[in-house]
């Protein structure tokens, strides 16, 4: 309860510390450089280290990068056939294509199934949404914000990604014990994240013009929230057969709200921002709603 109660008083921080204009209109800028060089890569060594791995998970694991395709295919093919500016294709691809699976998504597995499936979240976290947003997702906002690049471009780009090289690195390291002193700077400097990413969401969220993008918008929360976890409970429940609790949690971080992190990525890189911002805003609250309805659906078909 405490993580959801955060989540709300970050936001409305931001929205406050904006209001009084004694901030710089380059604060955002700042904080998501901290995260993405700081936060970010403290995560990814944190918790790669001393992450599990198990085969059993894998259609856990596999399913951030399916929702990200699935996301990729649709929103690019809208954009061919509607005429979309790509800017707005890839933010809708970023925000709508990860799902808050760490600090929304693991209290929302502890109230709705139990402490003891918190390590099926850790994988879809690890495995899954992390490292499609450092490989996939730095991929995609390059793409889209940079327009025509070379293959050689692109991978420079994934490679001089602090957090796909702090990924690397914490691959490397897993088979050395670290010290208590090491751990205790890593988990601070990786709480920083939620904190300054919502500040950072907050500070630009505006909800003047929304009309002017509430197609968009409800593109991307209705496919974040519903479309996307409906097909991955087709695919797994219904085409691969997959039962049992597992499976269920799988299908309920498929649903969840869309992820802090890849909004700042994608702010980052200019795809407009305000979308970003609304999508996040907007999409964390209204997720408490759909989730509650998943995890009945999911209960009661399971």
């Amino acid at each position: 309860m405490a993580n959801i109660i955060l989540l709300a008083v970050c936001l409305v921080a931001g929205i406050g510390l904006n209001k009084t204009g004694r901030f710089p209109a380059a604060t955002p800028a700042a904080l998501n450089g901290f995260i993405i060089h700081i936060s970010l890569p403290a995560l990814a060594i944190l918790h790669i280290h001393t992450m599990k791995i198990d085969s059993s998970l894998l259609l856990t694991a596999a399913m951030a990068w399916l929702v990200f395709g699935m996301a990729w295919a649709i929103f690019s093919l809208a954009g061919r056939i509607f005429s979309i500016d790509r800017k707005r294709v890839g933010a809708l691809i970023m925000v709508a294509g990860l799902g808050n699976t760490s600090f929304v998504g693991l209290p929302m597995i502890e109230a709705y199934f139990g402490k003891e499936y918190l390590g099926v979240g850790i994988i879809a976290d690890q495995l899954g949404s992390f490292m499609v947003l450092s490989t996939l997702g730095i991929l995609v906002s390059t793409i889209y914000s940079a327009g025509a690049v070379s293959p050689r471009q692109m991978a420079r780009k994934v490679i001089l990604f602090p957090p796909f090289q702090a990924l690397l690195l914490a691959f490397i390291l897993r088979p050395f014990p670290f010290p208590i002193w090491s751990v205790t700077i890593l988990e601070k400097l990786g709480a920083t994240l939620t904190p300054l990413a919502l500040v950072s969401v907050g500070f630009q969220l505006n909800f003047g013009g929304i009309r002017e993008v509430i197609r968009p918008l409800a593109a991307g929360l209705g496919y974040k929230l519903l479309l996307a976890p409906a097909l991955i409970w087709l695919l797994y429940a219904n085409l691969l057969g997959a039962t049992g609790t597992v499976t269920a949690v799988t299908i309920f971080e498929a649903a969840m709200a869309p992820m802090i992190t890849a909004g700042i990525i994608a702010i980052d890189h200019d795809l407009e921002p305000r979308l970003v911002t609304l999508l996040i805003g907007i999409g964390i609250p209204f997720s408490f709603v759909t989730l509650h309805l998943w995890h009945l659906f999911l209960t009661s078909s399971g």
